[in-house]
């Protein structure tokens, strides 16, 4: 058998400029010393040590904008799947400005607070069967000054997705993209140092995302652009009118559009203070539709019935696919998806209540609250018992 540990460090070091995470870096680095001395602990700039991104006029309220990366992880149980007990977590992974981890749900920004008093104070994912399976990025607004080790008072106010490139090795020069208030793309380059707008599309954006190591951004109706710059801008896909809100997903190497259908909700008994609760009105989802690109060049979308073993999440601030059968009892061909108004972390005798997330079925249509299905339910909260069984290790 092969000695890997001999592989020579020029080719070691060509494999390691193939990493698209610091987790890939982070699993390479755990295979023994020769590869560890390859590459650095800290190859790519640490989430949380993003620089200031300036205003320059891209908002009326705000000194400027401060960037964190968030990670989601499916995380396997080390026991035999076939046992009892042996179901995977889904989990986001954030280190703030201070280099601390914070745990979250995947599908929003709500924090697994308190975790349970048996929960390990490390969670070493070496040891433990793990994937990442989609990176989000969140712009802050900063309602001060910048100065130094003060972006934890940064609010977290801006909600349209970012779609971020690594332009170099160590993270130093990247270009992102993000949905402005008015519906238009905004661009940053961190070697222009500037926000650009990006007036092409008539109707606003719904979504932006990379793939494949390229921009892509989709409006209103559907029609999908692949954006290389301020001045190039091609479509990809032709319109699909219908739906209200339109999600691009990859999927197996394959772009995938997700048409939501919502219709006008009211949220009752909702506190604004101690003594005027009030009702408010929200978005609900009634339906979606599912569609994949064409790979002929024709720009046509194709309608998609049936999702075979494939689960698609859609989260806050990003949207992933994930094998159902990487996922312990689990069945596929549906849309998980966080549902009407985000509420914070909520946990009620051991059950989950969430953030209102919910599961489309595309076999009938049907739509029900995640609680419902234990076998899914389970993939968020609680913590698997295989997780908390290591606190003592």
């Amino acid at each position: 058998m092969a000695d890997w540990s001999l592989l020579p460090k020029d080719l070691l070091y060509l494999i390691a400029q193939c990493f698209a995470t610091p987790f890939d870096a982070m699993r390479f680095r755990s295979v023994c010393s020769s590869w560890r001395s390859v590459v650095s602990p800290r190859r790519h700039r640490s989430p949380g040590r993003f620089p200031f991104l300036p205003n320059h006029g891209i908002s009326d309220t705000t000194w400027g904008f401060y960037l964190t990366k968030r990670s989601v992880f499916r995380i396997g149980s080390p026991m035999d799947r076939s046992t009892a007990h042996s179901n995977d977590w889904l989990i986001k992974v954030e280190e703030d400005v201070y280099g601390r981890n914070k745990l979250a749900n995947p599908l929003s920004k709500s924090s697994y607070t308190p975790l349970p008093k048996n929960f390990p104070k490390v969670l070493d994912l070496l040891i433990f069967p793990a994937f990442e399976l989609c990176q989000e990025y969140v712009l802050h607004y900063l309602n001060f000054w910048p100065v130094s080790n003060r972006t934890g008072d940064a609010s977290d106010l801006y909600r349209e997705k970012v779609a971020y490139k690594c332009l170099n090795y160590d993270g130093s020069e990247f270009v992102l993209i993000t949905i402005h208030v008015s519906g238009k793309l905004a661009m940053f380059k961190s070697g222009d140092g500037r926000w650009s707008m990006i007036p092409h599309s008539v109707l606003p954006y719904d979504d932006v995302m990379l793939f494949k190591g390229e921009f892509y951004a989709v409006d209103n109706s559907g029609a999908t652009f692949l954006v290389e710059s301020q001045d190039k801008i091609t479509l990809v896909a032709e319109p699909v009118f219908g739906g209200d809100k339109k999600i691009l997903v990859e999927s197996n190497g394959e772009l995938f559009l997700v048409d939501m259908y919502l219709t006008i909700d009211s949220k009752e008994n909702f506190v604004l203070d101690d003594e005027n609760p009030e009702s408010i009105l929200h978005e609900k989802t009634v339906g979606f539709k599912v569609f994949k690109l064409r790979d002929d060049g024709s720009k046509k979308w194709i309608v998609v019935r049936d999702l075979g073993d494939t689960i698609l999440f859609l989260g806050e601030n990003c949207s992933f696919s994930a094998s159902a059968s990487g996922l312990s009892r689990c069945k596929g061909n549906c849309i998980v998806f966080i549902d009407g108004f985000p509420c914070p972390f909520e946990e009620d005798d051991g059950e989950f209540k969430g953030s209102d997330i919910s599961i489309f079925y595309l076999e009938d249509g049907s739509i029900s609250p995640l609680s419902r299905h234990a076998e899914y339910s389970l993939l968020f909260w609680p913590p698997p018992s295989w997780i908390t069984s290591m606190s003592g290790i």
